[in-house]
């Protein structure tokens, strides 16, 4: 048992082998073809294979060869260890083929190792194994006797399996006494049988007839089939049906329903009653025609009775038989044309789609391609594409079978965000087919539109007195674009608001639009403003728009009223008078104040706080009248004292308060004996208020003279570090102002000197002598020994050695003009002359000072020079003057030295003269043109005192 199943198992695998192999082969490596006749019997040797496709039994042995066939019959076997093959089942061709001609089944040998595949043919050859048969073995027939000669009757065809010579070849009648057979071929290759009256019918000499009809094929043996024909003779039907045309033609569509309608053939018939009844027929079709149509016997009508196919068969030829009951028959001929009918659907597909395109996309940008097929002919294959006519679209065809779906207008993703396409395409069939097919196309977003706010201009009201950073309201904007492109910011754009930018009054929020005050309002100082917010998008480029925004302050009662009449003064007194004959309502005085609010917040009312005699007054409470209540009477008190409150509407409401004074008198004498203890109460407030004033000034001025003479202690302090620093041993560096050299004698020294002085590197031991005058041109200073020989000595008498003769300099002593100290020096660059210069830093308070005071004592040991030339200057630039040099008050210090050098006595009156002249036009513009001014001798506090002792004496 075990082992059947293993063989069951292997015989599996080997099927599912050859069929994995045979779907691998890509070729058959040989083919035969053979011929046998049909109906042989089994073991019936077809051919040797092995011979014929070359092949060695052995090789039929070792790979196993075997026959596969694909219908599942196998009419042949295969002698493997022979290498032929034989008929395995009976073949019979006409079970196998029908009438197709030739007939042949084919099927594969398959070899193994290496796997070889051979196709072998065998037809199958027709053999007269089948005789004509005809549908009845008798016919019976009535005919009238009064038949016409010439009359037809038809007659059923035989039919015999075979083929080609082997069918139907002749059909023979007999006897032929009083009929004839006649056989009419058709298109179709069929035939139509009809039996001829010859000779005329008599019922009375024979009332029956029996015929043979024979058909004979061609085959060898002939084979031949017969059928018997019973002809009665019926009485008296002498007319005969006659259909209303011989030929109908009908063109049916292809796929019509079961029952449809196609024609209905007609035949008349001049007989009445019986005679004259008629009925359709149609013997002669075949099975398949039979399936296909259906004839009412009684009404004619032909109707379809399967499924027609064009495919299949283009026409169909039906003979319909009238026939009456005397045994008249006419024969009428329906040929049905099969319609191609439209039974493929156009199909679509889509080549080329954009799910998304821009809005801004010119008219004609390609959105999809697509195709169209139909595999319809002729009219049924034309198609016509189209689309919905909602969308800005339009079809263009562009190749064969080929549309392309472009835009029609332009796009505005704003108003439709996307479309829906639906493409269809119908041929012309009749009913059209038609498919379609839907595509959605989105509009991405382009920045095109700008934000847009919900009003153009914004009106808000903001109480004063608000907070800062309070949020008044917000603006809002929108955009119609989508994204980024939507997104808004918002900005405040700069102005000035009462010369104030706008900034500095209110901010906005970028993000959402929100307006804060950036400071606290007030309505007294501004009521209103307004100012513009943009609202700009984030697209590229951005766009925006502009709203107007008017703030206006709301007012707050954050006011007292204030009170102009009666006015308040606190050195007099103010008193209304009243006479004691004034009646009631006699208006004594009208109080008036103002509220700087507005609205109801500056609606004032006035009341009577307090009073000497509430009954005696009363003020109005809107117009702030004070007039009498009653008569005044004697009784009533001279002074009267009123406190009249006066308070606005607002909320909280505010209020101030004025003292009404009222003198009830006749005379003013009278008023003032009754005020008088008033008066010395305010004498005595007047002379307190002046003991503190006293007593405030009293105290500044302690204050102040106690600064002063710290100040004093201060600098006297600082003068004396600055002996102790004259004593020392400490070189002491000349200071010289900024603005030491002007070139074009615009600074401090406007005339011009020249000097000559001799001087080593050491200041405190230097030789100095005025000296005589190196031109001609220039005034010597001999002129004046005599008053300034007792001088000189003076001055030099301090100096280790003196000489009247001038010495020619040292080599090693001459400086170059821009390293010479002091003011034989030559101007300087820019630095210098900007005071920023290699200079040192100016001297202490203490220095300044000791060379005031060194320069006061000098008066008896300072020599005087008249204009001349420098040595320095005369040897080594002639053109070098002390115009470029800065004056420091008029004097020529020398370092380390108490020694300065001032100008004559002559020239100091002069000079003091031009001083004066020129401080007197100090506010005048200078000169432009002109001779400039000679020069004149600088003047030094010790020559001005020198000179006043001389005038003195």
């Amino acid at each position: 048992m075990d082992f059947i199943q293993m063989r069951t198992v292997g015989g599996l695998w080997r099927t599912l082998f050859v069929i994995l192999c045979l779907s691998e082969l890509r070729s058959v490596a040989g083919q035969a073809r053979y011929s046998i006749p049909e109906e042989q019997a089994e073991g019936f040797f077809v051919g040797n294979i092995a011979r014929d496709l070359g092949l060695d039994i052995g090789r039929l042995v070792s790979g196993k060869a075997r026959i596969i066939t694909k219908g599942g019959r196998q009419y042949v076997d295969l002698k493997r260890d022979k290498g032929t093959l034989v008929i395995k089942e009976r073949i019979d061709r006409e079970e196998l083929c029908g009438k197709t001609t030739p007939c042949s089944f084919t099927f594969d040998i398959i070899l193994e190792n290496p796997i070889q595949l051979y196709r072998v043919t065998v037809e199958v050859v027709d053999i007269n194994d089948n005789s004509p048969s005809f549908p009845q073995s008798e016919i019976h027939l009535k005919i009238t006797e009064n038949a016409a000669v010439g009359t037809r009757f038809s007659l059923a065809n035989a039919a015999d399996l075979d083929v080609a010579i082997n069918d139907i070849q002749r059909y023979t009648l007999k006897p032929l006494n009083d009929f004839k057979l006649e056989v009419q071929n058709e298109r179709n290759g069929g035939n139509v049988i009809e039996m001829v009256l010859q000779n005329p019918l008599d019922r009375e000499k024979e009332e029956s007839h029996t015929l043979m009809l024979f058909a004979s094929d061609g085959g060898e043996p002939h084979r031949s089939g017969t059928v018997r024909i019973e002809i009665t003779v019926m009485d008296a039907n002498d007319n005969a049906p006659v259909c209303t045309q011989p030929v109908y033609k009908v063109d049916v569509p292809e796929n019509s329903p079961a029952g449809t309608l196609i024609s209905t053939v007609s035949a008349n018939d001049a007989d009445a009653g019986l005679n004259g009844y008629i009925t359709y027929s149609t013997p002669h079709i075949t099975k398949e025609e039979n399936q296909l149509f259906n004839v009412n016997v009684k009404t004619g009508e032909i109707k379809i009775a399967g499924r027609l196919d064009f495919e299949k068969s283009k026409s169909y030829e039906l003979n319909v038989h009238a026939s009456d009951h005397g045994g008249f028959t006419d024969t009428c001929k329906v040929i049905v044309n099969i319609i191609d009918e439209n039974d493929n659907i156009p199909t679509i597909e889509l080549m080329s789609f954009s799910q998304s395109i821009p809005e801004d996309s010119p008219p004609g940008t390609t959105v999809a391609v697509f195709n169209v097929n139909d595999e319809d002919s002729d009219v049924n294959g034309v198609v016509k594409c189209s689309i919905n006519t909602d969308v800005p679209f339009k079809i263009e065809s562009s190749l064969t079978g080929y549309y392309t779906i472009v835009t029609e207008n332009f796009l505005d993703r704003e108003s439709v965000p996307e479309y829906n396409v639906t493409i269809t395409v119908s041929d012309q069939g009749s009913p059209p087919l038609s498919s379609s097919k839907n595509i959605n196309v989105k509009i991405s977003d382009v920045n095109d539109n700008p934000p847009k706010f919900h009003q153009s201009e914004y009106s808000k009201t903001l109480p004063e007195n608000n907070s800062p950073g309070f949020s008044v309201f917000a603006v809002s904007a929108t955009d119609a674009d989508w994204g980024q492109n939507a997104r808004v910011s918002y900005f405040l754009e700069e102005k000035d608001v009462n010369g104030v930018a706008v900034s500095s009054f209110v901010s906005v929020n970028s993000e959402n639009g929100v307006v804060h005050a950036v400071r606290s309002f007030d309505y007294e100082q501004i009521k209103s403003f307004d100012f513009n917010v943009t609202a700009r998008d984030s697209g590229s480029p951005p766009l925006s728009s502009v709203a107007t925004v008017c703030i206006l302050i709301q007012d707050q009662n954050d006011n007292a009223p204030q009170v102009l009449y009666p006015v308040q003064t606190g050195g007099s007194l103010l008193a209304e008078m009243v006479p004691r004959s004034a009646d009631v309502g006699y208006l004594v005085t009208k109080v008036v104040a103002v509220d700087v609010d507005s609205g109801q917040n500056a609606w004032l009312s006035y009341q009577v706080h307090k009073a000497t005699d509430r009954a005696l007054f009363e003020v109005g409470l809107h117009n702030g009248e004070v007039r009498t209540v009653r008569q005044v009477t004697d009784k009533d008190a001279v002074k009267q004292r009123l406190t009249v409150v006066v308070e606005d509407n607002g909320q909280p409401s505010r209020s101030a308060t004025v003292i009404v004074n009222v003198a009830v008198a006749d005379s003013f004498p009278e008023v003032l004996s009754e005020f008088t203890d008033l008066s010395m109460h305010d004498k005595e407030y007047n002379e307190k208020l002046t003991f503190y004033l006293v007593l405030a000034l009293a105290v500044v001025s302690f204050l102040f003279i106690t600064c002063l003479v710290l100040i004093i202690a201060v600098k006297v302090y600082r003068w004396r570090q600055s002996r102790v620093l004259y004593h020392s041993n400490l070189p002491v560096i000349p200071y010289y102002p900024p603005r030491y050299s002007d070139t074009l004698a615009t600074g401090t020294l406007p005339h011009v000197y020249n000097y000559e002085v001799c001087r080593t590197t050491d200041s405190r031991k230097s030789d100095m002598k005025n000296m005589q005058a190196m031109s001609q041109s220039l005034v010597s200073v001999d002129g004046a020994d005599a008053d300034t020989s007792h001088d000189n000595k003076q001055m030099l008498g301090g100096f280790s050695q003196t000489s009247t003769l001038q010495k020619p300099p040292n080599t090693d002593w001459r400086f170059n003009q821009g390293a010479r100290p002091g003011p034989s020096g030559v101007a300087g660059g820019p630095e210098v002359a900007m005071g920023t210069g290699p200079w040192p830093q100016p001297p202490t308070e203490a220095e300044q000072l000791q060379a005031l005071m060194a320069a006061a004592n000098v008066s008896e040991a300072s020599g005087t020079l008249g204009p001349g030339t420098m040595g320095l200057s005369t040897r080594y630039s002639p053109q070098f003057t002390l115009q470029h040099v800065p004056d420091y008050r008029q004097n020529v210090y020398i370092p380390g030295s108490t020694a300065t050098l001032t100008s004559n006595p002559q020239q100091q009156q002069q000079q003091q003269q031009a001083m004066a002249q020129q401080a007197s036009q100090q506010a005048l513009p200078p000169p432009q043109s002109g001779q400039p001014e000679p020069p004149k001798a600088a003047q030094t506090p010790a020559s001005k005192k020198k000179s006043t002792k001389k005038e003195k004496k």
